[in-house]
């Protein structure tokens, strides 16, 4: 039912490299063997988090996609990284997302950490041994950074972090947590009053509670963290005392929007790809369902959501991998990446008819799955707003821009084809 593209469209073209191509068949080949099957199975058991694919990228080092060589990763950038989670979540999305929410805490430490701190965390990363989750989110606050209460005090040579954290990824596989706590008196500018720590999921003081299944993304964990004065030592601090912020903005550009841009992409190519399928096998009248000029109208309208979505997609990200200024890029592809296949999933719906309603049906996993790429990174009105700062020129920092010097896939690679 998957009937996606073998080869990456030519549209596609001028944004991958002859090594971006060999990834993008080494995941369609990966997708169709180990999940494929395992998505069927994570579908009909919703209460359980899938280990095992999660284990089979990271034997294949796709958690350290990112990774600068030097570290042992593929280095091999934003463009290729958004190769793998397209063509995952075009077979299943909850695969795709585990992959790409380690990918966020990855690029928190490759921008912020120390150099002797990506030496102590990365190595877990680039062998698998390691995943990581980002930890920001909280139940009162919801997206709102600014009402974190998650607190850090200064105890010696410790810090002790208090709070609960919701929603997040890969919170029953991860071993580490990067945590956004507030370290400074009520009153301070949030721009000053957050820090970042790793907290190792072994720590005393940190429990996760047992998994909770959501509308979609069967076997994905994205779950919550209770901390109770959870001890860490002050070189578990990512970035400056203060620099929190600067931490989780920079990251859910970056990485949270091209990410989630990529899993939509990859749930819309299916939707676009089970419908037109349906239609072609129904018959009507002399002919199928597929003939009828009023569906035919409707699946033109899905073909060109989609097409527009997987240019805008890989577009942002070829100019992050050539560190130009894109973020308002990188928040239009997750914007409209998400609006656009939520659009073409609830058509599809229509078109469907009862038959999309049959609980078995590939179908209705897309329609709940796509819902989950709305809320993270920022909501629809979130993301309008700073396309609004954009249009204004208020857009003062550019983290495309400041953070481009740190990434080794920002230089040119006169190997490349």
């Amino acid at each position: 039912m998957h009937a996606t593209p073998a080869t990456p469209p030519p549209a596609l073209r001028p944004y991958l490299t002859a090594r971006h191509e060999l990834l993008w068949d080494e995941a369609d080949a990966f997708a169709a063997e180990h999940v494929a099957s395992r998505a069927v199975r994570m579908e009909a058991a919703p209460g359980r988090v899938e280990r095992k694919v999660a284990d089979l990228m990271a034997a294949r080092g796709w958690f350290a996609v990112t990774v600068p060589a030097t570290f042992g990763g593929l280095g091999a950038g934003h463009v290729a990284k958004t190769v793998l989670i397209h063509r995952i979540a075009c077979v299943s999305a909850a695969a795709a997302a585990i992959l790409q929410a380690t990918l966020i805490p990855v690029g928190a430490l490759l921008h912020f950490a120390t150099l002797e701190q990506k030496a102590r965390w990365l190595p877990g990363v680039v062998d698998g041994s390691l995943l990581l989750s980002i930890a920001v989110t909280e139940p009162a606050a919801g997206g709102h950074i600014g009402g974190i209460e998650t607190t850090a005090e200064k105890a010696g040579n410790h810090w002790l972090i208090t709070g609960s954290k919701i929603h997040i990824g890969n919170s029953h596989l991860a071993g580490a947590h990067l945590v956004l706590a507030r370290t400074a008196e009520a009153g301070v500018r949030t721009s000053q009053a957050l820090t970042a720590f790793m907290v190792e999921s072994d720590r005393h003081g940190l429990s996760v509670p047992a998994h909770r299944s959501g509308l979609g993304l069967h076997g994905f964990s994205a779950g919550r963290l209770d901390l109770d004065h959870v001890r860490v030592p002050v070189d578990n601090m990512i970035g400056e005392l203060g620099q929190g912020l600067s931490v989780a903005q920079s990251s859910s550009i970056l990485y949270g929007r091209p990410n989630l841009a990529a899993v939509s992409l990859g749930i819309h190519e299916a939707v676009a790809a089970t419908t037109t399928s349906y239609l072609k096998g129904r018959p009507r009248y002399r002919g199928a369902l597929s003939d009828l000029p009023v569906l035919r109208d409707r699946v033109g309208d899905m073909e060109a959501r989609l097409r527009a979505a997987r240019i805008l997609a890989y577009q942002a990200v070829h100019l992050l991998d050539q560190g130009l200024s894109c973020d308002a890029d990188l928040i239009n592809a997750k914007y409209l990446g998400h609006q656009w296949a939520m659009t073409s999933a609830q058509d599809a719906m229509e078109l469907h008819g009862a038959h999309a309603l049959d609980r078995e049906y590939l179908l209705q996993r897309l329609w709940r799955d796509i819902q989950h790429t709305h809320p993270p990174a920022g909501t629809g009105e979130v993301q309008r707003i700073r396309l609004a700062d954009a249009a204004f020129d208020e857009d003062d920092i550019q983290w495309s821009e400041r953070l481009a010097a740190d990434a080794a896939w920002a230089q040119p690679d006169p190997t490349a084809a």
